[in-house]
């Protein structure tokens, strides 16, 4: 289980386009949103990941940088990217099934069209040293946060100062 106030684990994954994105190389204003996703076999990460595509510049005006990843190959990912409108969003793919269990993301296999294995989906906001502020992980492909209540939560955090909560483990 990833703890709000402890140091996130590593990430590094690379990104559609080429580039390698890490976690610890990022610099953002207030915090980075990492969004982990099923995989190209998912529609409701098809709509969730356009969403987000739309709302980039609201997360960037917050001071927010946003990766979106998931365990799918590069062919998987690219053809998401593609096919799902994603212009301006970062898409890392080859995430670990080790590093999503690192995250305290669920882990599936398979069925009809789904790779063997995959990770269930989360969200993450990480302060810009790389300590954990906001968890949200799902056993299923339903019920995530909607990101506009992750835009209005983010305007109420940065007004007041807000601390993250959740850090006293079990």
């Amino acid at each position: 289980m990833v703890l709000p106030r402890s140091q996130a684990p590593e990430l590094s994954v690379p990104t559609v386009g080429g580039a390698q994105w890490t976690l610890s190389e990022q610099s953002p204003e207030n915090f980075t949103l990492v969004v982990v996703y099923r995989g190209l076999h998912c529609p409701i990460c098809k709509v969730q990941l356009r969403d987000l595509e739309r709302k980039l510049d609201a997360f960037a005006e917050r001071g927010v940088n946003v990766v979106a990843v998931s365990t799918d190959s590069e062919d998987k990912a690219t053809q998401s990217k593609q096919d799902w409108g994603l212009d301006k969003l970062t898409l890392g793919y080859g995430l670990s099934i080790e590093t999503a269990r690192e995250w305290g993301l669920f882990i599936s296999t398979g069925i009809k069209q789904e790779p063997a294995e995959f990770s269930e989906p989360g969200l993450f906001l990480i302060r810009p040293g790389g300590e954990v502020y906001f968890v949200s992980v799902q056993s299923m492909p339903f019920a995530r946060p909607p990101l506009d209540d992750v835009l209005s939560a983010l305007d109420f955090v940065l007004k007041n100062d807000y601390p993250a909560r959740g850090e006293l483990a079990a």
